[in-house]
């Protein structure tokens, strides 16, 4: 959302891409445990692993040490047009913990921000060496711990889903030979142009490697994106993008959405964000408060369809916490011509937009439903840690567009000031900073946590609930955030108006 994903880093070794496969370093993908989780069975370990995003790689010539790309430039000799320059050109193995900053032990993986002279990092979950680890969430929920306390303004920690191909484009395109085993195959919702190869060409036309949107014959690489968390220790956002293509699609010119034509292309970058802040509850999260980011905790995102099967439609993207031994329910919307939900559907998309002004491009380009076929098809799960030079992550943490009062609503998102998220800022002052994700899991809903830290099998204790306050009944009703039902359970089961009582687990059900 408002942001070009472009994680820039500043020595050749940090800032290239390439298709052919080079022999300089060998790659060893990270290990990286994840587990699937059903209700009836628990939760079964997978041996995943995960690979470092190409645009991060050496790029050099096929039979020695030349550099095909240094600084921002092209080697013209090397690459005077796109497929000549896919021929000559090898995408090299990675030192992982040693350049980059990527450690992982077990079922965690932390990314340090500024190691050496590299800046930031993305990887992706891979289910073997050669292919990403597919992702169809419709009915289903993800977890995934965090350690983001070390995260400050102007950065951010991102866990998503984009609709890459499996094999990161390999079989599509004949000038790619490193696939997902080197980490091809990019796109997001913002039609990113800094990818130097896209459809296995080099993105030579127009090329400015500062910018993420620049050069008027330049391609980008478009596709829905499931933001599922994106944060740091002062403000984090959950936020659906879809695309009027289906998978990974190369634009150009009024396809990309680039300046004026933002709502004209073919994705929505703006997306429908989630935001507690910017929604309403400024003592949500953050520090301190009712979901502490100065400890680690669990985040929850759940898929719901309409009619509680795999095959119905997309209606609802829930959200939900486990810190402490305690569920906590998102925050709901406190903002005028917003209903007061906790979750994103449709309607609030709707809502939002019309209270804050904007343009409801997710709705125009389908909306939930979208999103929906996205989910189907199969997701590529990525995780990184980034700086902002298109927008200073002022619209994830401080107050954004910059050009509107703060008072209009929907323009402060976080706490952070204007001037606090600037790149240059940010590496000098941040550049220890690191986020450490850990115990991913997906399944059935309700089935991947629980309040002791394991996955929840539907056997386990009822989770206690936490909204800030304590949950209280009487009369024969319970009140907000209270216990309704649940195999055990023998107290009343009607919530207070207008609460209604949900199933979280076959134990325990809450009014919300």
């Amino acid at each position: 959302m408002f942001r070009a994903k472009a994680l820039i880093a500043f020595s050749f070794l940090a800032s290239v891409y390439g298709q052919q496969v080079g022999t300089q370093q060998a790659e060893n993908h990270p290990k990286l445990t994840s587990q699937h989780c059903t209700k009836s069975g628990g939760c079964t370990t997978a041996q995943t692993s995960v690979v470092l995003d190409a645009n991060w790689r050496w790029l050099h010539t096929t039979s020695g040490f030349t550099n095909c790309y240094t600084g921002n430039t092209w080697d013209a000799s090397l690459c005077p047009d796109p497929a000549t320059c896919a021929k000559n050109c090898a995408l090299d193995g990675a030192d992982y913990s040693g350049t980059y900053g990527i450690t992982s032990t077990g079922d965690a993986l932390t990314l340090k921000f500024v190691t050496g002279s590299n800046v930031g990092s993305r990887v992706y979950l891979l289910q073997d060496d050669s292919t990403y680890q597919l992702f169809k969430l419709k009915n289903q929920e993800f977890s995934f711990d965090v350690d983001m306390s070390n995260l400050g303004c102007g950065l951010n920690g991102a866990v998503y889903l984009v609709q890459m191909d499996k094999d990161g484009g390999m079989s599509k395109f004949t000038t790619n030979k490193a696939g997902a085993k080197y980490g091809t195959g990019y796109c997001d919702s913002q039609c990113p142009h800094d990818i130097k190869f896209i459809n296995g060409e080099a993105n030579i036309l127009g090329w400015n490697g500062t910018s993420a949107n620049s050069g008027s014959g330049q391609y980008g690489t478009c596709c829905s994106e499931m933001d599922i968390w994106e944060a740091n220790s002062n403000a984090a956002a959950y936020t659906p993008h879809v695309c009027s293509a289906s998978g990974q699609t190369r634009c150009q010119g009024t396809q990309c959405g680039d300046g004026d034509n933002r709502y004209g292309g073919i994705c929505d970058k703006d997306g429908c964000d989630f935001n507690s802040f910017r929604m309403g509850d400024q003592t949500f999260l953050g520090k301190g408060k009712t979901v502490d980011t100065g400890r680690k905790f669990t985040i929850v995102t759940q898929f719901v369809t309409a009619d509680g099967t795999a095959s119905g439609a997309l209606s609802e993207i829930r959200r939900l916490y486990v810190q402490d031994g305690k569920v906590i329910q998102n925050s709901k919307v406190n903002i005028p011509g917003i209903d007061p939900v906790n979750s994103i559907t449709d309607n609030f998309c709707v809502q939002q937009k019309q209270a804050f002004g904007d343009k409801n491009y997710f709705g125009t380009l389908g909306g939930m439903a979208k999103m929906g076929q996205a989910l189907d098809a199969g997701m590529v799960l990525a995780l990184s840690v980034w700086d902002d030079y298109a927008a200073s992550m002022l619209w994830l943490d401080s107050s954004y567009p910059p050009d509107k009062a703060t008072s209009a609503p929907g323009v402060t998102r976080g706490p952070c000031p204007a001037s606090g998220g600037k790149p240059a800022d940010v590496e000098s002052q941040q550049g220890s900073a690191s986020v450490t994700y850990s115990n991913i899991r997906f399944g059935d809903i309700d089935s991947t946590y629980s309040t002791t830290g394991g996955g929840n099998t539907g056997g386990g204790t009822p989770p206690t609930t936490s909204s800030g306050s304590t949950p209280t009944s009487g009369s024969g009703t319970v009140a907000q955030w209270g216990q309704c039902g649940g195999i055990g359970y023998s107290g009343p089961t009607a919530c207070v108006s207008p609460f209604t009582c949900h199933v979280l687990n076959d134990y325990y059900s809450q009014c919300y």
